[in-house]
C-alpha cells in the first residue's frame, strides 16, 4: 500500500511540475523554473521508491497514464486548450487502462 502511495505522490511531483513548465517561459523565470526542477525531481524520487514493490512496467503504465490525463484536463481547465471527442475518448481509454492494471492485473495487486 505505501508503495502505492509513493506512486500517487510521484504523479502529483510530476504534474505540478509539468504544469509549471509552460510559467518557465524556458526556463527564464525562476520560481517556475524552480517547481519544475523540484516537481520532476521528487517525481523520479517518489517513482524510484514504489519500485521497491511495484513492477516497472505497471508503475510506468499508472504514473504515466494518470499524468496524460492529469495534464490534459488541467489544460483544459486552467489554461483554455481544447480538448475534443477524441482526446476526451483517448484519455477515457488511458483511465480504462490504469483501472484493468489495477483491479485484474496480479502484477498490480501489491
Amino acid at each position: 500500500m505505501q508503495s502505492w502511495l509513493f506512486l500517487g505522490g510521484a504523479i502529483v511531483c510530476e504534474v505540478l511540475a509539468t504544469s509549471a513548465l509552460k510559467a518557465s517561459e524556458g526556463f527564464s523565470r525562476i520560481w517556475p523554473s524552480v517547481v519544475v526542477v523540484l516537481g520532476y525531481a521528487g517525481a523520479f524520487y517518489l517513482l524510484s521508491l514504489t519500485l521497491k514493490t511495484i513492477p516497472i512496467g505497471i508503475a510506468y503504465a499508472v504514473w504515466s497514464g494518470v499524468g496524460v490525463a492529469l495534464i490534459s484536463l488541467i489544460g483544459w481547465f486552467f489554461l483554455g486548450q481544447a480538448l475534443d471527442k477524441p482526446a476526451l475518448v483517448g484519455i477515457a481509454l488511458i483511465m480504462a487502462g490504469v483501472a484493468v492494471i489495477n483491479l485484474f492485473s496480479g502484477a498490480g495487486n501489491h
